[in-house]
């Protein structure tokens, strides 16, 4: 140091400075800092610096969801620390502020007041995450006010019906559901699924640690049965034990359609704040699997790191999964103010509608990160059912103004009908699979949910058109039928084939088992209501009666093993969408129309039914609800 070269300095410390010089050093130095921070907290616009210090002062209890507007993520209470924010929009997205002026525009996002002013430059107010789950309010009455028929149907005189045939089936129906219900909370109540047999729960890993599967499921199925106790004790279980600080990685679809479309459908039926913010917590602990190049999500997510799952990290993502989001997402941002949620699903929607098509079709794998088709495998079944459900649905949910949907959804059906369906020797109408050109004559048990979903859009089709999709939804359906009255059970195997002078019949053990799924029994219900021909109303009870022999146990209803066999083995699965969607779809099958109207809701893949956006205007004055 210089001073030590000068003649007679004795260092008085070992940094060669008196105690005066240290003195005036450190005056010098704190005066320095001083200035420099007052001179930013005076400086004008200083509001990154004040959100940096500041804090708010009071958040309301219960309403601590929600905000990711303008990249902020909400601060849950009780739970760990949220994911990282994801990332910026994928090119093309649309920004922010226009995409929530379209969605009030089109009634889907309602505020009862104002949410605060603007930042510079136009863009969606960044506000503090306490703040916003404190200002943001769904209008519920509002929403109730809006629907066109009462969620339960009109009640009729019960002393006139009680000796009817139909009641009686619908009683029965709803003593099959307080029987799940009541095995599954003796003896697994807290976990995912019942295992009949054994007497004991099922977790499984499916859904990333998350628990209560089968509770979530049947929030909507309990409260349209009016099981008012086994209600309650779900809602309890929902407010007191379902925890989302979980760490596993998970499927993104089965969540979805499962965990946040049960939540959805349980606060719009009963307005409970509980289902609301519960949705909303877990639907931003999803948004990680959307980091990819191309917005279109990864399958996995891992709840701990908030980044892909490690089994999918070189993987394709599925059309069924990524493809059957829109519905649910739409809503999450209805009910939160959040426009992220709408904004990852409308990309996913731009990346399809972009992508070519071989002959028009959807294959069933693409990649997240080059945007490309992995493999030209086209499915009505497996791997792609869903995403066409959710494209006429997204037309149907928002009052037949999503044109987009609506036009994405007829070409891809007219694909379906030039390069796909066949009729067998036998007459029997079915929709094939497509391996590169190259068709395989067979029919998996998922894809008989086609003849509801084509029946539901038939009536918006081209006008020389729509008698040819209600014939063919009923043909496809027929076929279905014939799939489980071929059957010693009668009940439907995985799959069946059209080959070898074989029809609608399995051909190798390992897809004769039956899981207890709903799609036949779905497109029963959608045909009923369009058609009212009795016949499905038959085929339906067949299917009652058959799960009645043939799956009920002493503790639950359980799946087989083989529906060709007279005394089939079990195997020990009560699983969670059998409360949720096939004893719905029965119950509803031998309801009235206007329960769950169609006119008024949509129902998601897991049957979690959904609002249709009835905007003021359209609304039917009268209705009391």
């Amino acid at each position: 140091m210089l001073v030590r070269k000068v003649p007679g300095f004795v260092p008085a410390s070992p940094w060669g400075l008196r105690l005066p010089h240290k003195f005036l050093f450190l005056l010098f130095l704190s005066g320095l800092v001083t200035l420099c921070f007052g001179a930013l907290f005076l400086l004008p616009h200083s509001s990154r610096l004040k959100r940096l210090f500041s804090a708010s002062r009071t958040q309301q209890p219960g309403l601590e969801v929600m905000a990711e507007i303008a990249g902020h993520r909400s601060v849950s209470e009780q739970e760990p620390p949220p994911n990282p924010a994801p990332a910026a929009p994928a090119p093309g997205e649309d920004d922010p502020s226009r995409l929530l002026g379209a969605l009030r525009r089109k009634g889907w996002l309602r505020r009862t007041r104002p949410t605060g002013p603007r930042e510079e430059g136009n863009r969606v107010a960044a506000l503090r995450p306490q703040e916003e789950s404190v200002r943001f309010s769904f209008d519920y009455s509002g929403f109730r006010s809006r629907l066109r028929h009462p969620v339960l149907g009109t009640r009729t005189d019960e002393s006139k019906e009680s000796q009817s045939l139909v009641r009686a089936q619908r009683e029965k129906i709803k003593e099959m559901m307080r029987f799940s219900w009541q095995n599954y909370r003796r003896y697994a109540m807290g976990k995912n699924e019942l295992r009949p047999l054994t007497k004991d729960g099922f977790q499984g890993s499916m859904f990333g640690g998350l628990s209560g599967a089968t509770i979530i499921d049947s929030l909507d199925t309990l409260y349209l049965m009016e099981l008012k106790e086994e209600f309650q004790e779900a809602k309890a279980w929902v407010q007191d034990s379902f925890h989302l600080n979980v760490s596993g990685e998970a499927s993104l679809f089965e969540v979805n359609i499962r965990y946040i479309g049960g939540l959805l459908s349980a606060f719009y039926l009963t307005g409970e704040e509980v289902f609301r913010v519960k949705a909303i917590k877990l639907g931003e602990k999803l948004l990680p699997a959307f980091n990819t190049p191309t917005g279109i999500p990864k399958g996995v997510v891992n709840f701990k790191s908030g980044s892909w799952g490690w089994a999918t990290a070189g993987s394709s993502s599925i059309l069924a999964e990524f493809g059957s989001l829109h519905l649910e997402f739409l809503h999450l941002t209805e009910l939160s103010g959040n426009p992220v949620f709408a904004e990852k699903v409308r990309n996913i929607r731009k990346v399809l509608r972009e992508i070519d098509k071989p002959f028009g079709l959807y294959p069933n794998f693409l990649s997240p990160v080059s945007g490309n088709w992995v493999q030209h495998h086209v499915s009505v079944g497996g791997l792609g059912d869903s995403f066409y459900e959710y494209l006429i649905k997204s037309w149907l949910m928002s009052a037949k103004t999503d044109t987009e949907a609506k036009n994405m959804y007829y070409e891809a059906l007219e694909a379906i009908e030039t390069y796909l369906v066949n009729v067998s020797p036998g007459g029997l109408t079915y929709i094939a699979e497509w391996r590169g050109g190259i068709l395989d004559h067979k029919m998996g048990h998922l894809a008989c949910f086609s003849g509801g979903m084509i029946a539901l859009g038939a009536e918006d089709a081209k006008e020389d058109k729509r008698a040819y999709y209600r014939e063919l939804a009923a043909q496809i359906t027929r076929t279905c039928h014939e799939s489980y009255a071929r059957s010693d059970t009668k009940l439907g195997p995985e799959a069946f084939w059209f080959n070898s002078g074989r029809e609608a019949v399995a051909t190798q053990l390992s897809e004769s088992y039956y899981i207890l799924r709903p799609e036949v029994v779905e497109s029963y219900m959608y045909l009923w209501r369009q058609t009212h021909d009795p016949i499905y109303r038959e085929w339906g009870w067949e299917v009652v009666m058959a799960l009645e022999k043939h799956c009920r146990t002493e503790a639950g209803f359980s799946g087989i093993q083989d529906v060709y066999s007279n005394n089939p083995n079990h195997d020990n699965r009560q699983q969670s969408f059998f409360l949720a969607e096939t004893l719905k779809y029965l119950y509803l099958l031998f309801s009235e129309d206007d329960v769950l109207s169609l006119e008024d809701w949509v129902f998601n893949t897991e049957a979690h039914p959904l609002p249709v956006n009835h905007s003021d205007s359209s609304s039917i004055a009268g209705h009391r609800h």
